[in-house]
């Protein structure tokens, strides 16, 4: 699934290309005509916002909000130039003047007017952006408090407590932080909260800048762990059964508040 960084990027890259312009649209596949995106043609780019996982495109009283899921993608190409999938599978092609920015699947794709957005239950209920420029450690510490018997690994999941965290990042800023995923969250101190949160936070700024973020534990189950060579293991946590990343050694179930769990 896409997370808050890939959001941001595609953000920024879809601003830089029709941001300002007038666009023209088209809708190469039926889910995208039924979302309404018509109505945006002739319309003018204000600007596009990452809001954890969701993407919004403003267009005076309109926004497209989309959301990709596990296999959605927005490109963005030189008008004219191929596409790198189907036609058919683009939900909606968005074009200015030179560029175009086209969404590829993904759940969802939808209009809305600027006070639907405000009130929208999906949107309204997210917690702190992870990759807000203004971001403080100390709002997601006290929302990740709310259920101090859930674990750490899938507290950071949950879009309600911080927004823009996957199952990527949520392995990585736990190693970062040397602290244990299975953990219960009242286990730990608010400093051992406040440094995975700042792990992530930090680990996926990194990741927007670059484009590419190394993975020290993510998908290397069975591999030796870059710092202490320990293989690393992996199991599905949570209602979702997301599957996590540790490394024994470096994370272990030792809690420093509690003694251990």
């Amino acid at each position: 699934m896409a997370e808050g960084d890939t959001i941001l990027r595609a953000a920024r890259r879809i601003e830089k290309a029709i941001g300002g312009e007038r666009v023209k649209v088209t809708t190469p596949n039926p889910r995208g005509r039924a979302s309404g995106v018509q109505q945006l043609d002739g319309r003018t780019l204000e600007r596009a916002e990452a809001r954890g996982k969701h993407l919004l495109l403003r267009f005076d009283d309109l926004v497209l909000h989309s959301h990709l899921g596990m296999s959605g993608s927005w490109h963005v190409y030189r008008r004219g130039a191929s596409w790198r999938k189907p036609t058919g599978s683009a939900w909606a092609a968005l074009k200015g003047g030179s560029s175009e920015a086209v969404q590829f699947g993904g759940p969802t794709l939808r209009l809305l007017t600027a006070g639907a957005l405000r009130r929208d239950p999906t949107l309204s209920r997210l917690g702190p952006d992870i990759l807000a420029q203004d971001f403080k450690a100390e709002p997601v510490v006290r929302r990740l408090r709310t259920d101090p018997h859930r674990t750490l690994g899938d507290a950071l999941l949950d879009q309600a407590l911080v927004a823009g965290i996957g199952n990527i990042f949520k392995s990585e800023s736990c190693f970062a932080a040397r602290l244990d995923p299975w953990a219960p969250v009242g286990d730990l101190f608010d400093e051992e909260l406040a440094l995975v949160v700042q792990a992530a936070h930090d680990l996926m700024r990194n990741a927007v800048e670059h484009g590419r973020h190394g993975r020290s534990v993510y998908r290397r189950a069975g591999r030796p762990c870059p710092t202490c060579a320990t293989p690393i293991l992996s199991r599905g946590q949570g209602d979702s059964n997301r599957t996590t990343y540790w490394c024994p050694n470096c994370q272990p179930t030792f809690s420093t508040s509690s003694g251990q769990h």
